[in-house]
């Protein structure tokens, strides 16, 4: 029997402690899985795969509404059509230095490149942590360096992990229990590295399952000034399961896992998400579902009630059926129909009250505003947008600063160390490198802009109060630099910043402009200059062909000399 590696033993102590302390969570997930994301129905239980998993779901309006709110999310704090950040030198005597700012800029267009490249899984994969937000709270998205490709994303089942965070809140611990194939487990550590039991699998049958962990923790033992692994901040360690052995051993200088949460109790460490704010209206609105089918059903096709001398005879209910005996001699019927006398509009009423309600915490009907009125004007778009922002801004402020944050950090720190920075940005500039390469994320997306809207507001609604000012007195319009206001204007709309000219081009135009309207005045006043020349030379042809011609007086005495 192989001997069992203390080590391996703290990592499945600290599972343990973990898991006991996850435990009334995962009743609680499972309650939402049923009923909102199935999918991801495997809390305290195996499931096959391919399974049926949606037997408890009766009114879609839940699980319909979670992809909204994951679309709702995705658009407003991290579109994949725009720059919804960039970097800034941290120090403010650096952050206008113009190199500094070119070198941020290049590295900022390198993350978006890397981010959303051909292999990096980044779109799907954050798609699937927003959908585990809105329905259990809590997130997880594994950003790997996967050697030969780079960057890869991965987002893992939160029934599959458990966390622990640092006194600050920050999530730092985390334990990744997933289940591989002996094919698997070689092809990502080699064969000499997995246990014997794996290797005898993998010889005989190598689609047999085992189950491995993945630790990552604070270094406790870090050794400072050591570049391998034993240096690093993070441990990370690989074991398994079956066999308690330790697979594979290494670090990072980043944890590299972001976790987002939608919002967090006092002293919980997971999130608590839309979909457990409105549970009791999923579940009564799936009740009333069942209530209100059943009733429907007694409407469409209600019960008939016969006599007793006609119980024991065949009655069909199928159409044009002929069923003898069930007319008396008066021509009165023997069976009728029982009538519920079922409201089955009210049914309809409270049900649509139950689903507005869990449209209201999904943020559906917050972005029906302008699907539904679409015809208004832009000071009222912009107060609409301004509404929005500051409704969403707690909540997907958050998940724009627990993810994006650690996920540029994490991109960073593994872009650098594999030289790809240098290569692709050149060196840090020398006045970046005095204050330590600190820098800072200045978010740009549609959220941000939102939240702007109210400056936008305002200076509509200030040129809207002083037009009429201007019709007295048009001066009074020199008050607003009207230029920079159109481009505070572009810059709050979204307006893309390739197609918003430049202070230097806005000179060059009006320079022309102004050389076009002196061109202009020219040739307004050449045909006038021109009349007049012409005059002019007949007087004088005029005056030189006179016989009488009249010598001009120099101011000498009369009959004196000329």
């Amino acid at each position: 029997m192989p001997q069992i590696d203390p080590r391996a033993e703290d990592i499945l102590r600290l599972h343990s402690n973990l898991s006991a302390r996850r435990g009334i969570w995962e009743g609680h997930w499972r309650e939402v899985a049923e009923r909102v994301r199935p999918t991801q129905n495997i809390f305290q239980q195996q499931r096959p795969d391919g399974d049926k998993r949606n037997e408890r779901i009766f009114d879609a309006t839940a699980p319909l509404a979670l992809p909204k709110f994951a679309a709702a999310v995705i658009s407003m704090a991290f579109p994949a059509t725009q720059t919804y950040h960039r970097l800034e030198a941290q120090h403010p005597g650096v952050s206008q230095n113009t190199d500094v700012k070119r070198y941020l800029e290049k590295v900022n267009d390198l993350l978006f490149r890397v981010r959303y490249g051909p292999h990096s899984n980044f779109q799907s994969q954050s798609g699937e942590v927003i959908l585990d937000i809105g329905a259990f709270g809590t997130g997880i998205l594994f950003v790997d360096d996967v050697p030969g490709i780079g960057i890869r994303y991965k987002s893992f089942a939160l029934a599959e992990c458990w966390i622990a965070s640092d006194a600050h809140g920050r999530v730092d611990t985390l334990i990744h229990k997933f289940e591989w194939t002996a094919h698997e487990a070689v092809t990502e550590w080699g064969y000499e590295a997995c246990p014997k039991e794996v290797q005898e699998a993998f010889q005989q049958q190598w689609q047999t399952k085992f189950w491995f962990m993945h630790c990552v923790q604070p270094n406790k033992d870090r050794i400072m000034g050591r570049r391998d692994y034993k240096g690093m901040e993070y441990e990370s360690t690989y074991l398994c399961v079956n066999t308690r052995q330790i697979v594979s051993e290494g670090g990072y200088r980043v944890f590299p896992f972001c976790v987002p949460r939608f919002e967090t109790a006092p002293r919980e460490v997971y999130g608590r998400s839309p979909a457990m704010a409105v549970l009791p209206d999923i579940k009564m609105l799936n009740e009333m579902a069942k209530t209100h089918i059943r009733a429907a059903q007694q409407v469409v096709a209600p019960p008939i009630m016969l006599t007793d001398d006609a119980s024991l005879q065949a009655f069909s209910m199928r159409t044009n059926a002929l069923n003898y005996g069930y007319v008396d001699d008066n021509g009165r019927p023997m069976a009728i129909p029982f009538e519920s006398k079922a409201r089955v509009d009210i049914g309809l009423d409270m049900m649509n009250q139950r689903r507005e309600v869990i449209n209201d915490a999904f943020f559906v009907t917050l972005f029906r505003i302008l699907v539904q009125e679409p015809q208004i004007t832009a000071t009222e778009a912009m107060l609409r947008a301004q509404e929005k922002g500051q409704l969403l801004a707690p909540t997907m402020g958050r998940i724009q600063a627990e993810l994006l944050g650690p996920l540029v950090e994490r991109e960073i720190d593994i872009l650098a160390h594999s030289l790809v920075l240098e290569e692709e940005c050149g060196p840090m500039p020398q006045a970046l490198l005095s204050t330590g390469g600190q820098f800072k994320i200045e978010y740009q997306s549609p959220l941000n802009q939102a939240q702007r809207a109210s400056v936008g507001v305002a200076i509509m609604q200030s040129v809207q109060s002083l037009a009429p000012l201007a019709q007295i007195d048009p001066s009074v319009m020199q008050r607003i630099d009207l230029d920079q206001a159109a481009r505070m204007l572009c810059e709050i709309n979204g307006v893309p910043e390739s197609i918003i000219r430049s202070d230097e081009e806005l000179v060059k135009l009006k320079e022309q402009a102004a050389q076009a309207a002196q061109a202009q005045q020219l040739l307004a006043a050449a045909p006038v200059a021109a009349s007049a020349a012409k005059d002019f030379a007949q007087a004088q042809s005029l005056a030189g062909s006179s016989p009488n011609q009249v010598a001009p007086n120099l101011g000498l005495p009369t009959g004196a000399p000329a």
